[in-house]
């Protein structure tokens, strides 16, 4: 089969939506979320005992979470993780453009340099 007979579908830009998974949005925000503590925890070269103290949790939660393994974490305590690590979180109540059809919640961040 050649390049050109190739079939592809555009993706939304959400993963979870694609995969038609529920609460979508919500486990994309824990995602990005997710990433930024990564980010963070990287650019300080913490090991992981090191981010479990500092998060107030155990190593192997920091080590599930780095994994990807989200299931067993909130918004609201990665939330308390990012406040642990110093970093302000900013939570904007907008209304949706009419033209959208579906409310949207989205994570934000500054890259670390």
């Amino acid at each position: 089969m050649g390049l050109d007979a190739l079939e592809h579908t555009m993706g939304s830009g959400n993963v979870f939506v694609d995969l038609e998974l529920p609460d979508a949005e919500g486990l994309q925000a824990k995602a990005a979320l997710a990433h930024q503590i990564a980010s963070i925890l990287g650019h300080r070269r913490l090991t992981q005992v090191e981010a479990a103290q500092i998060l107030g949790t155990r190593q192997p939660r920091v080590s599930a979470l780095l994994a990807g393994r989200l299931d067993g974490f909130s918004m609201e305590r990665l939330i308390r993780f990012l406040n642990a690590l110093d970093q302000d979180v900013q939570i904007i109540v907008s209304p949706k453009p009419r033209s959208r059809k579906h409310a949207d919640l989205r994570v934000t961040g500054r890259s670390r340099s």
